[in-house]
């Protein structure tokens, strides 16, 4: 058959590239919470049909990143306080078990790369980059777990809040705290101590949450 091969792992479609444009931006804040996002616009921003644009949105929308409202049409999605709660009483269940099953695999080179980015969290100053240092720490902890549909869980549910929750460690002296709770973690991941990683992890998602639910309350008044 006289076909030219192409590798498609390493194609990325009209509908990934619009989609993971948007989630980019969603996540960062570049996008506010209620904006309007036009397929139209969008389509000519890409220099694309709308189809790829609706099903990118379509993503967007199981993902939870945005929502479609009648006579408005897909705007991007806010949260209520007791759906943040949710979130993160969700995290802090699902991600002290994945670092639990994770620590009894780490080794010496996964220890080494999370003090990398545990003190990069730290040294960070750009707003827009902390929710990536963030991840990149807790990520690091959690990829020996093997456990990758948990991970893409955790990253939609992060997803859903990282722009509220890099504005509180931002705004509020949050980082340092942050800073502190990671540290804790880290030298519980290195003593080999699963349990304790795991009660530490779930103990800093929830004071992240209250803190951030405290933030969010007093700035939308």
């Amino acid at each position: 058959m006289k076909l030219k091969s192409i590798d498609v792992r390493q194609t990325a479609s009209a509908t990934d590239l619009v989609f993971e444009a948007l989630r980019k931006a969603i996540v960062e804040g570049e996008l506010s919470e209620g904006e309007h996002l036009r397929q139209d616009h969008i389509a000519r921003m890409f220099n694309t049909s709308r189809i790829p644009v609706r099903e990118a949105l379509q993503r967007l929308e199981q993902d939870g990143l945005v929502t479609t409202q009648r006579y408005k049409g897909t705007v991007v999605a806010a949260l209520s306080a007791s759906e943040i709660s949710e979130i993160f009483d969700f995290r802090a269940l699902l991600e002290s078990e994945v670092i639990r099953l994770a620590v009894p695999r780490l080794t010496p080179l996964h220890l080494k790369t999370a003090r990398t980015h545990l003190e990069a969290f730290s040294a960070e100053t750009e707003p827009a980059r902390l929710g990536e240092a963030n991840r990149n720490f807790h990520y690091c902890l959690y990829e020996t777990a093997d456990r990758p549909y948990h991970l893409q869980i955790i990253r939609t549910s992060l997803d859903r809040v990282d722009r509220y929750l890099r504005a509180q460690l931002s705004l509020t002296g949050g980082q340092k705290r942050a800073h502190d709770e990671h540290l804790k973690i880290f030298k519980a991941c290195e003593d080999g101590a699963a349990d304790e990683a795991s009660r530490l992890t779930r103990a800093h998602i929830l004071d992240a949450g209250r803190s951030l639910l405290n933030f969010l309350e007093k700035r939308r008044g």
